[in-house]
């Protein structure tokens, strides 16, 4: 072999040929675990440490969020954050969380969703990722905004597809949603129909004003009144035709999103059943009383038996027990700015889009009653 050839992986390290210690006779010294008192971060440490006196101070906040003392916790977490030097990411992201969370229950929730917003732009991985997730759907779920929380859970679904908590979330966020929506549209019904009746009303006076309210009927001449009332028989019918359209609008919305609560719970109810095998224990017993709550809140939609089949076959098409195995133990991925748009879905659209459309097609008579204009009669 010519000089200055070598082998690859032939170098050895020097501790190859180091001597081995001599052991000791008799029985090794037993290992004594450091023990810490309760509450021992309130006592004087006097480090010198920068770190360690930083990680004391959060320790304090921890325990006054636990006793529910939020604005203290939110004290000791932002002096914290104005000291963290810049290289602490981990730190850092725990301090925020905890100014979120802080924040949440002190009411202000445009605050808590800002540093939310932020550490979503500044993950850089699916755990970090999912982490953000949660505690936007806490601070959604706090401000009784569904269609956020809604969002929320889509977002993390697509994170995680085949995590059966966050769909049966999802269901019930769907149920609450319903009702929501048709109130709604019942108020704008109403709103509709006062405006509707003035305009009807003023266009069957067109010489109306000042003066002609005080003539009115007396002076009106007998012509002018039987063409008022054939007018007036016409905005009747055009209020009458709005208010059945609106009808059929709420019932449309609130079949909708019956539809996606019951596509949601069947997708849980399906995870759920394909793990049962794999649990026992406690685990196993929240799996079966969850599906059996499924079963009870599923005898509150009226669909059919192959309607529910469909919206079965559908929502279980992705669920093969090799992809439930990869999810459970997938590793934690980077991400960029990139990977977060094919990682995350970007609108509620996109999401209903993927799991629903199949399903919703099924309802297509009701389908142009969800985006019929509403036009009233001259």
């Amino acid at each position: 072999m010519e000089t200055g050839c070598w082998l690859l992986g032939g170098e050895f390290e020097d501790s190859v040929f180091e001597e081995r210690r001599e052991r000791r006779p008799g029985p090794p010294e037993s290992y004594r675990a450091k023990r810490c008192e309760p509450q021992w971060f309130y006592e004087e440490t006097g480090s010198s440490d920068d770190v360690e006196a930083l990680t004391v101070q959060k320790f304090k906040g921890d325990l006054a969020y636990r006793r529910q003392e939020y604005q203290k916790a939110l004290q000791e977490y932002s002096s914290i954050s104005e000291k963290l030097p810049s290289t602490n990411f981990a730190m850092k992201r725990d301090v925020q969380e905890g100014q979120a969370r802080c924040l949440v229950h002190l009411g202000r929730h445009k605050e808590a969703l800002e540093i939310a917003t932020n550490l979503e732009n500044k993950a850089t991985n699916t755990d970090h990722l999912t982490t953000v997730l949660y505690l936007q759907f806490t601070i959604c779920s706090s401000l009784q905004n569904l269609e956020k929380t809604i969002f929320c859970l889509q977002k993390l679904i697509s994170l995680h597809p085949f995590n059966p908590w966050n769909w049966g979330k999802l269901g019930e966020a769907y149920l609450n949603l319903g009702p929501a929506l048709s109130a709604s549209l019942a108020s704008s019904q109403k709103e509709n129909s006062f405006t509707s009746s003035d305009t009807a009303i003023k266009s069957s006076f067109p010489h109306s004003g000042k003066d002609c309210l005080l003539c009115f009927p007396e002076t009106l001449p007998e012509s002018s009144v039987e063409v008022s009332s054939g007018n007036k028989q016409k905005s009747e019918k055009a209020l009458k035709n709005i208010q059945n359209h609106m009808t059929e609008e709420r019932a449309a919305v609130l079949l909708e999103t019956e539809m996606k609560a019951c596509a949601s719970f069947i997708r849980t109810r399906l995870l759920l059943q394909l793990a049962q095998s794999q649990q026992t224990s406690f685990a196993l017993e929240r799996n079966l009383r969850t599906q059996q709550e499924i079963e009870d809140k599923m005898k509150r939609f009226s669909f059919k038996e192959d309607t529910l089949l469909l919206i079965a076959e559908v929502m279980g098409e992705d669920i093969v027990p090799e992809k439930i195995r990869d999810e459970v133990h997938t590793e934690v991925k980077c991400v960029g700015p990139a990977a977060r748009t094919t990682l995350v879905i970007g609108s509620s659209k996109e999401f209903e889009d993927k799991w629903f459309r199949k399903i919703k097609d099924h309802f297509c008579p009701f389908e142009n009653q969800f985006h019929t204009e509403i036009q009233i009669l001259p």
